[in-house]
């Protein structure tokens, strides 16, 4: 608005009356332009961006609600979903639970619990592009495997990069914070470390190797080694040391011993392992010594956690149980938290490995856990701890969750898969903007892809899009994904003759030689831009809805679309399938 200088001595009556009122009717039309202005830019702007208003899942699980569950009780698993090989330690009257997340970001969730049982997400371990670069990595390549420690009022967390540096530590004074860029651990040849603080001030790094000298005895030979660690100058300081070669009984060929963790407790050290492979045959064996450095002794009740000689036709079997981390609590109780999975047949199951919890006891100076070797319970006794009093967001059981989007910046359950373009979303207006990238997610890139945890056999996922559409290249809609060969699709695009056509894409490498295929399709004559869209999971087999209006009924596009290519067996890997949003400008190139 332009500056108005008048003298208004020289004016008189009517003529001053009529030149306010023209001044008046300037400024609020000049705010009106302003506002126009800025509200077109905006609109402009927001043609790149597919504007999601809300996005609900909603858990329906037949044991969920077929189990009857006390109030002393707690559900198994306790963090449903793509959860995998956790650690877990307490500071005082907390715990504090980490997992592995691969190639997805933010990377290394974390969660807080005063109870073991109510598990409150309170951020990342990797949040920043420096900590580390997944750009070009496949889905199951990244973060492997950490192990989280507290000592002397640091939290620290070790962790391998399987593509990027190998392994490495960071700290944090503050686990709901940022942490600290990673110190490299170039010396290490492996995977899955733990960090070790014994009680005389010395530290020690232990992972799985290769065998020594790489002298391989049978397929899956692998060694557990030791370091000892300068944590004042961030530094290995010995030679490695070999502490287990193959397993706990080379006459049986013991393939991939991994995962270990050190614990002290009665004057021994404990070695715990995974062992068997984290499929079917996985398992948690256990090792002692007076010594930190060795030998160690297997003990001859291993393993002391599997489900591999159960029948794989049980119903409402959990599996592949192992990777196990322990904890003691105020109480001197001890448990240990495991990676299992939840098949619907055998070995196929499209939440992947979730975390699992049981008690463990103390027996003739070793550990055990109850019920290690039956069939695992989806519900056990909770531990002898105050319940936490915050309400907590449920990560088990059947459960409803809504993001409406009126935060000012994204809950923690939203990853994306790799490092996100700093542009690629914004929140805004109590929307979520998805900008269309110019990569898709049937290729190794940084598409526009924000995505959570498929937690549930069975559930609902729903969203509400607005987009208009203005070539044959673009795509919005929501998904379920397992990585760039695997994943199924519900969107709208334009059909060359410029409809809006509603459909549904499936991709499964062996199925289709890795080519997507249309398996439903509708043309839509007449549309407003919003479109609901809904998946419906049930075990095996999905449905896929769309409807044009709120107050419209959900309109079936396609049925009982086999999704087994979203399992871990099929798809291969480590990840479980991830529902969300998604929007391209090149899905059809």
């Amino acid at each position: 608005m332009k500056t108005i200088s008048i003298n208004c001595l020289n004016l008189k009556g009517k003529q001053f009356l009529y030149l306010s009122v023209i001044i008046v009717f300037s400024f609020f039309t000049s705010c009106k332009n302003k506002a126009e202005l800025e509200q077109h830019e905006k609109t402009t702007e927001n043609k790149e961006y597919a504007e999601f208003d809300w996005f609900n899942y909603k858990g329906k699980d037949d044991v969920f609600n077929t189990i009857e569950k006390s109030e002393n009780e707690y559900y198994n698993p306790i963090l449903a979903g793509f959860y995998p090989d956790p650690s877990i330690c307490r500071v005082g009257n907390d715990y504090y639970l980490i997992t592995s997340s691969f190639a997805y970001f933010p990377g290394l969730p974390i969660f807080k619990s005063s109870d073991l049982v109510n598990w409150k997400q309170i951020g990342h371990v990797i949040t920043r592009k420096e900590q580390a670069d997944f750009s070009k990595m496949g889905v199951s390549r990244g973060m492997f495997a950490p192990t989280i420690r507290y000592n002397n009022g640091t939290f620290y967390v070790i962790c391998t990069n399987v593509e990027q540096g190998g392994n490495f530590i960071v700290t944090t004074k503050d686990p709901a914070g940022e942490w600290s860029n990673p110190i490299w651990l170039s010396e290490i040849d492996g995977i899955d470390p733990d960090i070790f603080f014994d009680d005389d001030g010395k530290v020690y790094i232990t992972h799985n190797g290769p065998p020594p000298n790489n002298e391989t005895k049978h397929d899956g030979h692998r060694a557990i080694y030791t370091w000892e660690y300068d944590l004042e100058n961030q530094k290995i300081v010995s030679k490695q040391k070999l502490l287990v070669n193959g397993g706990t009984d080379m006459a049986k060929k013991p393939v991939w011993i991994e995962a270990p963790h050190i614990l002290k407790k009665d004057n021994y050290y404990y070695l715990i392992c995974a062992e068997g492979g984290t499929s079917y045959n996985h398992s948690e064996v256990v090792f002692r010594s007076k010594n930190v450095l060795g030998p160690y002794v297997s003990y001859e009740n291993n393993p002391i956690l599997t489900q591999r000689h159960l029948s794989k036709e049980r119903p409402n079997q959990i599996s592949t149980t192992g990777h196990v981390d322990f904890v003691e609590t105020q109480n001197g109780e001890w448990w240990g938290v495991y990676l299992a999975c939840r098949p619907y047949e055998i070995d196929y199951y499209n939440t992947g490995r979730e975390t699992f919890m049981l008690p463990v006891t103390w027996k003739d100076g070793w550990p055990t856990f109850e019920k290690g070797n039956e069939a695992h319970p989806f519900t056990h006794q909770k531990p002898n701890l105050p319940e936490s009093l915050e309400v907590i967001p449920s990560t088990t059981g059947n459960f409803e969750w809504n993001d409406d989007f009126t935060s000012d910046k994204l809950d923690y359950k939203w990853v994306f898969l790799r490092n996100p373009k700093d542009s690629i979303y914004k929140l805004q207006d109590d929307n979520l903007y998805l900008k269309l990238a110019e990569e898709n997610i049937k290729e190794i890139a940084s598409s526009s892809f924000i995505v959570r945890r498929q937690q549930h056999q069975k559930f609902e996922a729903s969203t509400k899009v607005n987009f208009s559409l203005t070539n044959t290249s673009q795509t919005t809609g929501l998904v379920a994904f397992q990585n760039e060969n695997h994943y199924i699709f519900i969107g709208e695009r334009l059909n060359k003759d410029g409809d809006v056509e509603i459909f549904v894409e499936r991709n499964a490498l062996k199925q289709n030689e890795g080519k997507p295929e249309i398996v439903a399709s509708k043309v839509i004559k007449s549309k407003t831009d919003d479109l609901f869209l809904k998946i419906e999971g049930n075990i095996r087999y999905y449905d896929f809805y769309f409807k044009l209006s709120k107050d419209e009924n959900w309109i079936i596009l396609a049925k009982n679309i086999d999704a087994i290519n979203l399992s871990t067996e099929e798809a291969k890997g480590f990840v479980g399938t991830m529902l969300g949003m998604y929007a391209s400008n090149s899905h059809f190139n």
